[in-house]
């Protein structure tokens, strides 16, 4: 186990969209990084080939030091500690040993964590969420992810999937979702949902489209704040931030409208802090946190302490 502070981090981010990965300090700041389109109907090989050869771009760029560690953020689902995964948004990867066969091609400790867990730990650490010790990250992108910290610490879960807010329910009986279910908050207000409904992409959704979306969004935010006795969301993704002020707006109504229990009411619901840079923050973060390094946030909080 790492024990003490290294100096920087191999951070990786896979999504629905896009591969990232970057060499990140032990203070948060991001030095080389690269990214590249996920491979649409690529087998599991090819998906690999094509992470391996980001990350081997990204080391060979020369870091100094070079990383000592390596964290990663994912889609889920995944078994614990990430030793297979098995995204709903990459059909190319089911049951696949990431974590294992990054140990391998890289020499380097490795760490696994769903994405918006990792997000979770990158706001509260240095973004929004910054000084609170109960909240909750959600991603709203290709899919609709989510991390909660309570006290101070991340949820994890039996299998490490805990906070996965993108499967609550939002819409009884509704639209078909990847995990087999139906009205799931990802089968309505993702990007893949909302380009299945309009024919378009998200960036192109009309007025109400973006209202509805930010509405359920609010809904299964309040639901969250009203079981888990929280009062801070925050919320990243190319969707949420894309939309930007009238999603947002959308789903504080709506949390308004659903908080009404004593100890969730003036719950709020706002922007990452992070933007683009929130899913390599949080990669490193997973890496610092599996091998025991304490991540430090600044002077100053940020969020309202509880």
């Amino acid at each position: 186990m790492v024990t003490s502070s290294p100096a920087s981090v191999l951070a990786v981010d896979i999504g629905g969209t896009k591969f990232e990965a970057a060499i990140v300090a032990s203070d948060g700041s991001i030095g080389h990084r690269r990214r590249t389109p996920t491979p649409v109907g690529a087998s599991a090989e090819e998906l690999f080939a094509e992470l391996l050869g980001l990350i081997t771009a990204v080391l060979d760029d020369g870091a100094d030091p070079a990383p000592t560690l390596c964290g990663v953020g994912t889609g889920g689902p995944m078994a614990r500690h990430g030793a297979t995964v098995s995204p709903i948004n990459i059909g190319g990867w089911r049951e696949f040993p990431l974590r294992e066969r990054l140990i391998e091609s890289t020499g380097l400790p490795v760490a696994v964590d769903n994405d918006a867990k990792a997000l979770a730990l990158a706001e509260g650490w240095l973004g929004a969420a910054r000084g609170c010790t109960d909240h909750m990250a959600m991603v709203v992108s290709t899919g609709v992810g989510g991390g909660i910290v309570l006290d101070g610490r991340l949820l994890d879960g039996a299998d490490g999937n805990a906070g996965h807010v993108g499967h609550v329910c939002v819409v009884p009986d509704g639209a078909p979702c990847g995990c087999g279910a139906r009205g799931c908050l990802e089968a309505e207000a993702s990007g893949t949902a909302i380009a299945r409904a309009t024919g378009a992409a998200a960036q192109f959704a009309p007025p109400e489209v973006v209202e509805r979306t930010g509405t359920l969004v609010g809904r299964a935010a309040a639901t969250v704040a009203n079981l888990l006795d929280l009062r801070l969301v925050t919320v990243a993704g190319s969707v949420a931030l894309g939309f930007g002020a009238p999603f947002f707006a959308a789903a504080q109504r709506e949390m308004d409208s659903r908080s009404r229990i004593q100890f969730a009411r003036g719950a709020r619901i706002m922007p990452a802090g992070l933007g683009a840079d929130g899913p390599l923050i949080g990669a490193a973060a997973v890496g610092l946190r599996a091998f025991g390094v304490e991540q430090r946030a600044p002077a100053g909080p940020v969020g309202s302490v509880r």
